[in-house]
Parts: structure tokens; C-alpha cells; sequence
């Protein structure tokens, strides 16, 4: 395998990455050429909207191609396109073969939660302090306990009781904050997803770690809960704000997470005319903001 790698003006990058798609790249990336310096520029989406833009100012575009031949012929065509102007080709090289599952096992190791509490991928033993953990195995859907917006929920379910209280995990993922409140003796729990591949996700994950849950897409919520979590991102929080207090029972805690410190305010006043949110963890830039149902 050949990779081809190209330095790529943000006006540009659309059009050159549908150029290497046509001349039949495996697979075209795109990254901040100026990551990891002063000059690197946060980007942020959301799932399911169109990315913000195409690209960085000075973007990386990176093609892989099934042999060096077909990998020089794009180099050449490209180079002589009028849309080329103000990109530079860095280079081709050869791709050695590799153990893609050795090396992606290896990117992740056991999450501490709590000194006694870790998610640990299946391939590992669990460390000797874990006298609780969940087996988890990175999938399609987004949750392996690795982002601060997940730890952050996941610290909150194992420093709050849970023991008897019906549960909502609203936009579950892999299920791993639905299977956390079992794992700390929530009753009957919910978890529910609108991606068919994140509740097959969660049904596979929650078989494997022994707990039961009820998982499916969103009508499968339904009443109200004692605690209700939703690790998504602001603009679908926002939205979902009636939906979500709708299901609190009296004196029930809410647990949203996949907001930005910067977003604080926007959810705040969002849920404001239902629950008082307020920021109760923060960790690189990202935020847990929580509320408790006021009781009947």
C-alpha cells in the first residue's frame, strides 16, 4: 500500500479530496498540518450536521492508493490541474503491512474511573485495584470511557447512589454509562440510541458484561426516571430539552455532558425553564452540567 500525502489550502481541499476519490485512492484524510504548534486551529462539529468547514487553513490531505503506480499517476494528474495552484505534494512512500487490530488494541489501555472502579478492554486484565469494572471493546459507537465527556459521567454515576433507581441513558452510544448504573445497582435501565449500529452496540456490550438492560431506539423510553444521562453535544441537548425533564420524576437528577465550557450559558438557559443546570465537573475544555427535578 502507498500513501500519498499533500499540503492543501483550505479553499481547496474539497475539490482535491473528490479528485483523489475519482482517481481511485482507498481512503483520503484530511488534518490540521499545523497540529501540535502554535499555529493549530480547533475545529468542532456536531454529529450529524455538515462539517463547519472543509478543512484547516493549511490542511494535510493524506490518500491511500493499492500500489505505487496508481499512487505517482495521481500525484502527476493532480499536479497539472488548474485547482492545484497553492497546494504542494509532499511526497510518496510505501506503507508497510501492519496488524491493524494488534495496533488499535494498543492505542487503548484500562480507564481509571475511580481508584476501584476501570473500563478495560477485553484484551487486558483487569489492574489489581479494579474490584469493579466493565469489559469494553471499541465499536462503531462512540464510549469507550477514553473522553473526558464520558469519565466525567461515568465519575458522576460512581460517586452518586444508584442502588433501585430507574435510569435513562438517552443517545447511549455503546451503552457504557447505561451498563456503569447497573454495575452500581440501578434498577430498571434504559438505553436508547436513534444509530441502529449504537444499539446493536449496546446489546452485544451489555451480554458481554452480564447486565441487563432494556436498549433500543428512542420510543423505547418511556414514564419517568430517577436519573436521567445524556452524553451527546450541546446543539442536540438544546433541542432536547423538553423531551429530556419530560421523563424526570419529582426529585430526579438530570446528568447532561458533550458541552464545551464556552456552551454553559446557551444549556442553561435552555433547560431554564425546567431545571436549574449547573456546571458540577470540568476537564480539557469540556463540561458536566447537572440538575435535580425539583420534588412534588
Amino acid at each position: 500500500m502507498y500513501e500519498l500525502v499533500l499540503h492543501v489550502p483550505e479553499e481547496g481541499v474539497e475539490v482535491m479530496c473528490d479528485a483523489l476519490e475519482s482517481l481511485d485512492a482507498l481512503s483520503v484524510s484530511v488534518e490540521d498540518a499545523d497540529a501540535l504548534t502554535p499555529q493549530e486551529e480547533a475545529m468542532f462539529g456536531e454529529p450529524g450536521m455538515p462539517a463547519p468547514k472543509a478543512g484547516w487553513q493549511r490542511s494535510t490531505v493524506t490518500a491511500l492508493f493499492a500500489d505505487q503506480a496508481k499512487a505517482d499517476e495521481a500525484a502527476s494528474l493532480l499536479q497539472v490541474q488548474d485547482f492545484f495552484e497553492g497546494s504542494a505534494l509532499v511526497g510518496v512512500k510505501f506503507l508497510p503491512q501492519q496488524d491493524w487490530v494488534r495496533l488499535t488494541q494498543s492505542q487503548f489501555d484500562p480507564v481509571e474511573i475511580t481508584p476501584s472502579f476501570w473500563i478495560v478492554p477485553t484484551w487486558h486484565e483487569p489492574p489489581a485495584a479494579a474490584t469493579q469494572c466493565l469489559r469494553l471493546d471499541p465499536g462503531l459507537a462512540f464510549g469507550t470511557g477514553t473522553h473526558p465527556t464520558t469519565r466525567m459521567c461515568l465519575r458522576w454515576i460512581a460517586t452518586h447512589p444508584m442502588t433501585g433507581l430507574r435510569v435513562l441513558d438517552y443517545g447511549c452510544g455503546s451503552g457504557i454509562l447505561a451498563m456503569t448504573a447497573k454495575v452500581f445497582g440501578s434498577g430498571d435501565t434504559d438505553a436508547v440510541d436513534i444509530d441502529p449500529d449504537a444499539v446493536s452496540s449496546a446489546q452485544v456490550n451489555a451480554a458481554a458484561n452480564h447486565v441487563q438492560l432494556n436498549v433500543g431506539l428512542p420510543d423505547l423510553a418511556k414514564g419517568q426516571y430517577q436519573v436521567v444521562l445524556a452524553n451527546i453535544l450541546a446543539s442536540p441537548l438544546k433541542v432536547l430539552a423538553p423531551l429530556l425533564c419530560g421523563h424526570l420524576a419529582p426529585g430526579a437528577s438530570l446528568v447532561l455532558a458533550g458541552i464545551l465550557s464556552r456552551q454553559a450559558e446557551e444549556l442553561q438557559a435552555a433547560y431554564a425553564p425546567y431545571v436549574d443546570l449547573v456546571v458540577s465537573n470540568e476537564q480539557d475544555g469540556w463540561i458536566l452540567m447537572t440538575a435535580t427535578r425539583t420534588a412534588a
